[in-house]
């Protein structure tokens, strides 16, 4: 992911994420805390994007894409593979056809590895008693 960022022009942050809102993966500027944010910031307008879709679009729930453009960056969200989504933060001036098309080749070159399966429940999870 650190490649997605040397090569396109005003990207500055990645990150990975399941369809739960859980960080997967991030570049490095991206402080712990600051992951865990943006991962359910992406989480919510993905999950938001599936419900437009699934009403006013085909009908299949199916989104390519998402962004939010804001004072001071954008926002970009792309699927990455099945449950996975891959955010971009870049500045307000980057190129936004360039910053998508890097990020469809960082999904297609991962390809497999970025997929998430979901939890199996909802519930904390505890170590069996010894």
């Amino acid at each position: 992911m650190q490649g997605l960022l040397e090569r396109t022009p005003g990207a500055r942050h990645a990150l990975v994420l399941s369809r739960d809102g859980l960080k997967l993966c991030r570049t490095p500027e991206l402080s712990v805390d600051q992951a865990d944010q943006l991962a359910a910031i992406a989480a919510g307008i993905q999950s938001l994007s599936h419900g437009a879709s699934a009403e006013f679009g085909d009908g299949s729930g199916g989104v390519r894409s998402a962004m939010a453009e804001f004072y001071g960056g954008i926002l970009f969200i792309v699927e990455a593979g099945e449950g996975a989504h891959l955010a971009v933060i870049a500045a307000e001036d980057a190129d936004a056809g360039l910053v998508g098309h890097t990020m469809a080749e960082l999904v297609e070159q991962l390809g497999e590895h970025l997929r998430a399966a979901p939890r199996a429940d909802g519930g904390p999870h505890t170590l069996p008693a010894s």
